[in-house]
């Protein structure tokens, strides 16, 4: 599932640097929690929290039904 999700962040990411953020990819759990690291402008942007379960997760769990939250780490 890890390459899944690798290849759904390449997707989201473009949005993400646009307003001078990124995203990585930590870790992928067994029960579907993606933990992913905020960078840039995203890292401390007081919107980070609605980006990633609005936008990042909303369109994760969209792509691949297996995910089943998102977290930051």
């Amino acid at each position: 599932m890890r390459e899944k999700v690798e290849a759904a962040l390449a997707r989201i990411r473009p949005a993400l640097q646009a307003d001078g953020g990124d995203i990585d990819l930590v870790d992928v759990t067994e029960d579907g929690v993606v933990k992913v690291t905020l960078r840039g402008s995203c890292a401390g942007c007081p919107m980070s929290q609605m980006t990633l379960t609005h936008y990042v997760e909303q369109t994760l769990k969209e792509m691949i039904p297996e995910v089943k939250m998102v977290q930051a780490v």
